[in-house]
């Protein structure tokens, strides 16, 4: 019997209460220490950890620290991404740009880099709402699933990076993974002519290791009413998640402007030149209305 030492590695994914973690000596089937429900820490995929191999040979290996995190989220339960990849269908699923914003607002306040992926292009190209967001700041790549195009762009930013696929269900995400890395073969499922939605493919969140330091999760799909679990918004700082208003935000004419409906506000002014987008600047407002209607209901 050999006596190993404790060793770090990286969740890929959890089962049933068991954990598959990646480490030197190979994936290992772990469990995790009960002390951590007592400190309110879930270990999740993309976290990194200690594990107590024990006599390996006897024992299951167990999970006993959860190293500190740069970021975490809880819907899906993933942590220290790099990137969020937002995958947005031209069609079937149309694109919710509220819900788009939303998303990209929680993953900047999260310090996680927003990308957009749009799908379906055979179908629908989506060269509007691309030429938005690309003015705002953000990356975005367009990709065909059908012809498989489009996706050397996408294999070439998410090296050295832990990256996620996120977005609703039916957008292709999994189809998008099988092309960017034909080697995962996921489940895919057609869109429900009846529901105008996908079917579920991704039941869990899980970590794919494309290279020693390159790794990409598919996520399950959600609903429009699911998105806020990704993360709550403080009002008064969503207009720092809008990266477009941000040179603005010190030029108003009062202190403690909303950006929403003051006069002399910097923001309202570049909206109404055409330096913000107005299609954005609407779904900023909603979003902070709503944010700060859910601190009220608090107090």
């Amino acid at each position: 019997m050999v006596r190993m030492s404790n060793i770090t590695g990286k969740i890929l994914k959890s089962v049933g209460g068991f954990f598959h973690v990646e480490s030197l000596d190979g994936v290992l089937l772990c469990t995790a220490r009960g002390v951590f429900r007592h400190k309110d820490i879930t270990p999740v995929a993309g976290d990194n950890v200690v594990v107590d191999t024990g006599d390996i040979c006897e024992n299951t290996p167990v999970i006993t620290d959860v190293l500190e995190r740069k970021n975490h989220i809880i819907r899906p339960p993933l942590a220290n991404l790099d990137a969020a990849i937002i995958v947005v269908s031209t069609v079937e699923p149309k694109p919710n740009r509220l819900i788009l914003d939303k998303l990209i607002a929680i993953f900047e306040s999260k310090e996680i880099e927003p990308v957009l992926l749009f799908t379906k292009t055979d179908k629908k190209e989506e060269e509007e709402l691309r030429r938005i967001y690309e003015k705002a700041g953000f990356t975005v790549f367009s990709v065909n699933n059908t012809e498989n195009t489009g996706t050397e762009a996408v294999r070439d930013f998410v090296q050295n990076k832990t990256c996620a696929l996120i977005g609703n269900t039916g957008v292709g995400k999994s189809s998008t993974l099988n092309n960017l890395f034909p080697g995962f073969k996921l489940e895919t499922a057609e869109i429900s002519k009846k529901l105008g939605r996908g079917k579920h493919t991704t039941r869990q969140v899980e970590l794919f290791g494309i290279d020693e330091n390159s790794y990409i999760a598919d996520t399950p799909g959600f609903s429009t009413v699911e998105a806020a679990k990704y993360g709550e918004l403080i009002s008064e700082n969503v207009a720092l998640y809008f990266r477009e208003f941000v040179q603005f935000l010190d030029k108003c004419r009062f202190a403690g402007c909303s950006h929403t409906k003051e006069e002399g506000c910097a923001v309202i002014n570049a909206k109404e030149s055409g330096k913000i987008n107005a299609g954005r600047f609407e779904n900023y407002v909603r979003i902070y209305k709503d944010a700060w209607a859910e601190e009220r209901s608090y107090n």
